[in-house]
């Protein structure tokens, strides 16, 4: 009789993460099983094997689900989630494990790509093979990819790509939205017959099939996807490729709330393979631990089309009236540009960060604002369906009529969301085609189900938040437009104006690639702030200098580490009497250089009828953290190590 230690893939208690088996045959450590445990029966996966027989009886594996194991990297890398991220071993199981892995099903069609573009004779510049060289004489490990927006840095993932494959090792690009995996299929579909496409719009069966794909094969892979597509488990990973590196959706937002830039940095050391972090803006974090650590920058400076033209860049000073004479909040200049390019059967975007169709709901006589009843933000309008909703718990109420304070009639709608510009748009423009992609769009009409709509030029005017900023390379596109650039500017977190820099100097990047003449019209009620300036330029080391100093001098990282704690009560004594108590915990058994925030009632004050009250604690070590989570209670709190956003 053999014995093992099986994790299953849900909590049983706290602090057990595997259980012993017996079985009659030798079994492999990763393979999955059929565990059964009290009166549920589970699926498990093989950690390790006792050479002792226990003392006390055990219960034999019911079934081996599949014969093959999960290769011991990913193994490692579950264990390596568990630790780093303080969470149990089922909950980082279940980030590897697809939904039904132990269902006996009928082998789904793949998904076939379809592709108008034919690029197979494209001849690399003296940037990209210098790159290419870069990486190559790199060791195992992490290369920052640092090349400007349409220098080509998908050639070069390609030409790595193919380079890895002929060394007989499977290669995992990783793009930050679904939404962009429609390109990137497109550019490595002209070189790669057969590509596993991961993410999570497919159905169960789909990517069980997937996994198993990746499981069985036997020779070299091109896996493509979000961060979910790292773990895919392929044998002989040579090349993992993060592009747009410094999106914050590498984060996952539940548990195990991991970093895909981290886990994918243990994979590749796990598996003697080079990690390429691809970026025009990369995160001033990333950039500061590349260059701390000695880990090779390779930069690409150049245009891969050296014929391309620099687009002209217009800034638009929103709290001068006189630019606004034709419309409210579509300045003179953006009107008569977009006029021009429709006349020349060309594209436009026009880019905002808000969805809906404006974010404020009041009364004009009294001041009373919709708000909503469970979460105490305001409601946000929705002209389409003519309904209010809060974009955190999802209530919906219909739009008042009068006012329910003083009932009178003069209800008014402010500030401006991507609906309401896709009304004004198509209000002046009728006869052309508008599309609006953000938060809101149904699946159908998402950026990948209408991808060769937008690459062809059907759609006239593409109108989205910031699913249309990133990695998008269209032909036919000649007008960039910003409706306000520093929406994001009076958020109260540390990383704000990093992400206005990186939203402006990528949304810049969507044209100026060809040798045609291209612009950037941006509105902004801050001209002038630093983050507005510096993106419009891309001048990234400008910006990386301003934002590390003022990152030393308020102590954020790269120069500290962060966790997050917030609790949730039904009333706010209770949610602040409880921060209080962890808050003075805390300080007594931290060390003195750890330093607590708070406590203060979160961003997000009130959610689904719950009060939200929060710590964040800074220290220079990460192990301090990991000791304040040990005295978090049990109930009724949250935490979030190394956090994006404080909000």
């Amino acid at each position: 009789m053999h014995y093992y230690e099986v994790a299953p893939t849900q909590i049983i208690r706290s602090g057990s993460d595997s259980f012993t088996y017996s079985s009659e045959h030798v079994l492999l450590i990763g393979q999955l099983v059929r565990i059964s445990i009290g009166k549920k029966v589970l699926n498990g996966v093989i950690i390790s094997e006792r050479k002792k027989a226990p003392d006390y009886n055990v219960k034999p594996i019911d079934s081996i689900i599949d014969p093959i194991p999960i290769p011991t990297a990913h193994i490692k890398l579950v264990h390596w989630l568990s630790e780093y991220y303080a969470v149990s071993l089922a909950t980082a199981l279940q980030t590897l494990l697809p939904a039904g892995a132990h269902k006996q099903r009928r082998k789904p069609q793949p998904s076939m790509i379809s592709s108008k573009r034919n690029r197979t004779n494209y001849v690399l510049n003296k940037d990209q093979l210098h790159a290419i060289v870069s990486v190559n004489k790199a060791s195992t490990g992490t290369i920052l990819l640092h090349g400007i927006t349409g220098s080509g840095k998908t050639a070069v993932y390609i030409e790595l790509a193919k380079q890895t494959v002929a060394d007989d090792s499977s290669a995992i690009i990783l793009v930050p939205e679904i939404a962009l995996t429609s390109q990137l299929v497109a550019e490595f579909s002209q070189h790669f017959p057969n590509i596993l496409l991961a993410h999570s719009r497919q159905s169960e069966a789909e990517r069980h099939a997937i996994w198993q794909q990746a499981l069985h094969a036997q020779d070299p892979q091109i896996i493509i996807g979000p961060r979910s597509a790292l773990f895919l488990p392929v044998k002989s990973i040579g090349l993992i490729i993060i592009d747009e590196s410094h999106e914050p959706s590498y984060k996952q937002e539940q548990a195990p709330k991991y970093h895909a830039l981290r886990a994918a940095h243990f994979l590749a050391s796990q598996s003697n393979a080079k990690l390429v972090l691809g970026s025009a803006t990369p995160s001033v974090s990333d950039y500061f631990l590349a260059g701390s650590t000695k880990r090779p920058i390779v930069t690409m400076k150049k245009l891969a089309v050296p014929q391309a033209y620099k687009p002209k860049i217009q800034l638009i000073d929103m709290t001068k009236r006189a630019n606004f004479t034709r419309h409210r909040f579509l300045s003179n200049s953006m009107l008569q540009q977009i006029e021009q390019d429709i006349a020349a059967n060309k594209q436009v975007l026009l880019f905002h960060n808000r969805r809906g169709s404006a974010p404020t709901t009041l009364c004009e006589n009294c001041g009373w604002q919709a708000g909503c009843p469970r979460c105490f933000v305001p409601l946000t309008l929705h002209g389409d369906s003519h309904t209010l909703r809060c974009h955190i718990c999802n209530f919906v109420s219909p739009v008042p009529t009068s006012c329910p304070e003083c009932h009178n009639a003069s209800i008014i709608h402010k500030g401006i969301g991507t609906k309401l510009i896709e009304s004004e748009i198509k209000r002046l423009f009728p006869h052309l085609t508008v599309a609006r992609f953000d938060g809101d769009t149904t699946s159908d009409q998402t950026v990948e189900q209408r991808y060769n709509d937008l690459y062809d030029g059907s759609i006239d005017i593409i109108v989205g938040t910031q699913v249309i900023a990133k990695g998008l390379d269209l032909p036919h596109l000649r007008t960039v437009a910003v409706v306000q650039a520093d929406a994001g500017l009076s958020l109260p977190d540390y990383i704000a104006a990093e992400r206005t820099f990186q939203l402006l100097a990528q949304v810049v990047g969507r044209v100026g690639r060809s040798s045609h003449k291209t612009n950037v019209i941006v509105q902004s009620y801050q001209p002038d702030h630093p983050a507005i300036k510096l993106g419009l330029a891309q001048d990234y080391d400008s910006f990386y200098k301003l934002a590390l100093q003022q990152r030393k001098r308020s102590h954020f990282p790269p120069f500290c580490f962060l966790l997050k704690l917030q609790c949730s009560y039904k009333t706010e004594s209770a949610a602040i009497r409880n921060a209080q108590s962890l808050f003075g915990l805390l300080k007594t058994e931290l060390p003195a250089e750890v330093e607590i925030l708070g406590p203060t009632p979160a961003f997000y004050e009130r959610a689904g009828g719950n009060y939200k009250w929060q710590l964040i604690i800074k220290s220079p070590q990460r192990a301090h953290l990991l000791t304040a989570l040990s005295h978090l209670p049990s109930s009724h709190w949250h935490f979030e190590l190394d956090p994006m956003s404080l909000l």
